[in-house]
């Protein structure tokens, strides 16, 4: 039988479908649907209902509808409103869009009508088994379905149609389009019905899992407003009672934490310590302490980290406007920032400045800091005893607080600040504690990744972080402390330096604070050279500042007074701005008398001069050691006596001097306890002066340590040592040999105004020390030692 077409009006249907004889009450908003609505009345025609793939497309062309639909005759229409339109349509037969005529005003296609298969005999065993099926699968769905009718259930059960039944519940079930328009398109009754019942099982499912959801849900807002309930009632009671709300502020204490995305083990444990206040009542001693360790916890600035200024050049700019010289440090600096340009995740570095005071250890440490853009944080440790001053009290004591290692984090917001740890070598130590021995973990990169301070007891990285110690010295620093560090040696100033620095920085600096301007006063380098020489002595430039503000008040009240309008300091007018002179030359008896010897020691603020005084009276042997000296000075004294004893007939000297004679050996400044072995070749001098009456080279100056067997041993401090011989009129030094390398560390300065002599026993020594040893002309002068010399060739000769 050949299939009917036929052209009808075609109305377009977004997220409906129709089936044949149901009845479905909607309404029509677009322009093209009315049009096709009105098109079939005037016409007395039926209507072409299809459903759109798409619901969201407002002009559906022909690839944009399915292609079964459901020739439909309207039964009712009703005008809502100028565009809105109601309509009953009841559902006639299947059909098949075969094309679509027109598209404008309303949609127009060639529809041909398809023929559905016969039903089966409903006493078939499949018809049975799929409605037993279907009648159980939608009583079931019925149970659970929202706003399903118990007359849609009667309707079902009382339907032997499969055809029928699978149209009219899929009629009036919420299904998806796309489940109906799959059933609409089955022309097998049997097929269509076995097609509704697997749709209905999977909907069955999803409707379990949602009410499953549902269940959820509605069982966490009910823990939920029971939780609140329970807080309201314990604000009434708090309130009552007149205590705070722990359990907001425990809240918002979490939030705080959660807030700075801690690491997974310092999290769980600052949360642990908020369950714990949140059980504690509010006024109890427990709690506060809780809070005041949680609000010092969350005052760490965790994740905060300053970037470094990678730029060399801009940060050697900074270090030089600064600071004048200092040149070790600087480069040292610079070597570190020139690492983090290439490796952003270096790790900061340890360095330890030891120099005397006033050189500039502390001020080049916080002029790093802004060369580098970090944060400073500085930590005076001078006399400080208690180890918890490093590592915080445990936080159960009655007023516990960090240590200043944490408190420095703190005051700076940074976790890589430059930390300054100042005086690190005046540490103590008693029954508290030894802080160095704490600081051992705070100077270690291998360890301070997780430094734990006593009262967070949370591992804290300060491996970011770049610390700089200072001290005067490394002697009473701890050996494990010191190996955790870089030392760096400033030493001390020249006078030269001294009058660059003073000139650039201090006043200036001076003028400044008295608010003197440039034009109403004027230093001469030769009065700075007269300040240096005659009002201060020091290694460092404090003393120096002293008197260039002395120099600026002493101006200012002139000027006040109207005096001057202008002050210009000379060496001539010093006297009348700062008085008299203070420090005047040494006067020392070495070449006046026999047995005075001048030699160079070594002190925390600088080098200086040490006469050594040699008396011989007739006795009996004995020897006298005064000058408050120490016991390795005077091991000293008897070395030099055994090795004059060893060599006696060489030196042409009494070989009995040892029983007849007693030596008594003085170190002048008997109130300044002295120490150390680099007196020796100076105090074995002075004792063949007394013995043979020969005065020294009052010009000479010497130091070195002398064995049994007359050899000259290598000394430490030569740097500070040779600057005070310059200082005090000495044109030569004896050093020892072995001190040869460390003349490239001196000051070009002194190495140019010094001659430096070096020795190798002691017969080198007294070669140089007397013009004339036991009668025997010494030779040619000795030669004198450049740096370059040096380099070229390991040995040195004494004479040419």
């Amino acid at each position: 039988m050949e299939a009917q077409m036929i052209d009808m009006p075609v109305l377009a249907l977004r997220g409906l479908t129709i089936f044949p004889n149901m009845l479905m009450n909607f309404d029509v908003e677009r322009e093209i649907s009315v049009k096709a609505l009105e098109a079939a009345m005037e016409n007395n025609q039926d209507l072409f209902l299809v459903a759109q793939k798409e619901i969201f497309t407002e002009m559906p062309k022909q690839k944009d509808l399915y292609t079964i639909g459901t020739i439909s005759h309207i039964r009712q229409i009703l005008r809502v409103s100028e565009t809105n339109v109601r309509v009953m349509i009841e559902g006639k037969k299947r059909a098949k869009l075969d094309s679509l005529v027109q598209e404008s005003p309303y949609l127009l296609g060639t529809i041909e009508q398809v023929e559905e298969e016969d039903a089966p005999q409903q006493n078939t065993l499949m018809a049975e088994a799929l409605l037993r099926q279907c009648y159980a699968v939608f009583g079931e769905y019925h149970d659970v379905a929202p706003r399903m009718t118990t007359e849609v259930l009667t309707t079902v059960l009382s339907s032997r149609d499969p055809g029928y039944l699978a149209d009219y519940i899929a009629q009036n079930t919420s299904l998806r389009h796309q489940d109906k328009q799959q059933i609409l398109e089955e022309l097998s009754p049997l097929e269509r019905l076995k097609t509704l019942n697997t749709i209905l099982a999977r909907e069955l499912e999803v409707i379990a899992i949602e009410q499953d959801l549902e269940g959820k849900v509605r069982e966490r807002l009910a823990k939920t407003q029971k939780d609140y309930i329970l807080r309201e009632q314990m604000k009434v009671l708090q309130e009552e009672l007149g205590e705070g709300d722990t359990v907001s502020e425990a809240l918002e204490y979490q939030e705080k934490i959660l807030a700075l995305e801690l690491p997974q083990d310092i999290e769980e444990k600052l949360l642990k310590e908020v369950e714990r206040m949140a059980k504690q009542s509010y006024g109890s001693a427990e709690g506060s302490v809780l809070r005041n360790y949680l609000d010092i916890c969350l005052e760490l600035p965790w994740n905060e980290y300053n970037e470094d200024r990678v730029d060399v050049g801009e940060a050697r700019k900074l270090l030089d406007r600064d600071h004048f010289g200092l040149e070790k440090v600087k480069e040292r600096i610079l070597e570190y920032l020139a690492v983090r340009q290439i490796n952003p995740e270096a790790k900061g570095q340890i360095l330890c400045l030891v120099g005397p005071p006033g050189v500039g250890k502390t001020s080049i440490a916080i002029s790093i800091a802004h060369a580098m853009n970090r944060k400073l944080a500085r930590l005076s440790l001078g006399g400080v005893h208690d180890e918890a001053e490093i590592r915080g009290h445990r936080k159960t004591y009655v007023g516990a607080m960090p240590g200043r290692i944490v408190n420095a984090l703190i005051q700076c917001g940074s976790m890589n600040p430059l930390m300054v740890l100042d005086e690190v070598d005046k540490i103590g130590s008693d029954y508290r504690g030894d802080p160095s021995a704490a600081l051992l973990e705070v100077l270690d990169n291998a360890q301070n990744i997780s430094f734990r301070d006593h009262y967070l007891e949370i591992p804290l990285d300060l491996s970011k972080i770049m610390f700089i110690t200072t001290a005067n010295t490394t002697d009473t620093i701890p050996r494990p402390l010191l190996d955790r560090m870089e030392v760096i040696e400033l030493s001390s100033y020249t006078d030269e330096e001294k009058v660059q620095i003073a000139k650039r920085y201090l006043l200036p600096k001076q003028m400044e604070a008295t608010g003197l301007k440039r034009s109403q006063l004027k230093v001469s380098d030769a009065a700075l050279r007269s300040v240096i020489a005659g009002y201060t002595r020091e290694s460092g430039v404090r003393a120096l500042e002293r008197m260039m503000g002395a120099i600026c008040r002493k101006t200012a009240i002139r000027l006040v007074d109207g005096t001057v309008e202008r002050l210009s300091v000379t060496p001539k007018n010093m006297q009348d701005v700062l008085g008299p002179v203070k420090i005047h030359p040494e006067v020392r008896g070495a070449g006046k008398d026999a047995g005075i010897v001048t030699g160079l020691a070594w002190t925390s603020v600088g080098g200086e001069l040490l006469e050594v005084e040699v008396n011989l009276m007739d006795g009996t042997g004995k020897i006298e050691c005064t000058g408050n000296l120490g016991d390795v000075m005077k091991e000293s004294i008897h070395i030099a006596v055994s090795c004059l004893r060893s060599r006696s007939k060489a030196l042409h000297l009494d070989p009995d001097f040892y029983k007849n004679k007693d030596i008594h050996v003085h170190f002048p400044e008997g109130a300044v306890p002295k120490d150390g072995p680099s007196a020796g070749i100076t105090i074995t001098t002075a004792i063949i002066s007394a013995m043979t009456e020969k005065t020294v080279r009052r010009d000479l100056a010497m130091t070195g340590e002398i064995s049994l067997h007359g050899r000259v041993l290598p000394i430490g401090g030569l740097r500070e040592k040779t600057m005070a011989a310059l200082r005090n009129g000495v044109k030569t030094v004896i050093i020892p040999k072995g001190n040869v390398p460390d003349l490239e560390e001196i000051d070009p300065a002194v190495r140019e105004q010094l001659h430096f002599v070096p020795a190798e026993t002691i017969e080198d020594v007294l070669d140089e020390a007397f013009p004339t040893v036991l009668g025997k002309k010494r030779g040619n002068q000795t030669k004198t030692i450049s740096i370059t010399e040096k380099i070229q060739s390991e040995s040195v000769s004494i004479h040419q």
